[in-house]
């Protein structure tokens, strides 16, 4: 594992979302797509969770977020890593969530040589939104 030597540690840690329906959120995340509860506090308005989505990177959870339609603002999308693109997005899918663009297999110019991925894109519960993303490098 590499460490990232200006700010010390490396990697994703976590992704925040303010959602609208707390409890409908950690549903989807935990029972559709797999996270599990690593710690959570607070309580009504005031609470948060964070889910570990796999390899100890997080969703942050808050409560108290407004019904109406957000801005984009400066996170656009999160990307979760997957090994099965297609399955993760069905997945999604029979959870209820919009699915924005259909899994398709992308070759990503970049060097030394183009990097080849299958993604696939949806809408959570709070209008987040998602991309699956499997690396096809073998």
């Amino acid at each position: 594992m590499s460490e990232n030597k200006t700010i010390g540690g490396g990697g994703f840690h976590h992704v925040a979302i303010r959602a609208h329906d707390f409890d409908a959120s950690v549903a989807f995340y935990t029972k559709a797509l797999g996270f599990e509860k690593k710690i959570a506090w607070g309580e009504g308005k005031r609470r948060a969770i964070m889910l570990d989505t796999g390899d100890g990177n997080y969703l942050e959870i808050f409560a108290n977020g407004t019904g109406e339609p957000k801005p984009e603002g400066s996170i656009i999308h999160f990307a979760l890593r997957t090994s099965d693109c297609d399955a993760a997005i069905e997945r999604a899918r029979a959870a209820g969530a919009e699915v924005t663009i259909e899994p398709k297999s992308v070759n990503i110019p970049s060097e030394p040589h183009e990097t080849p991925v299958r993604i696939a894109f949806c809408k959570g519960p709070d209008g987040e939104v998602i991309e699956f993303f499997q690396n096809e490098l073998t």
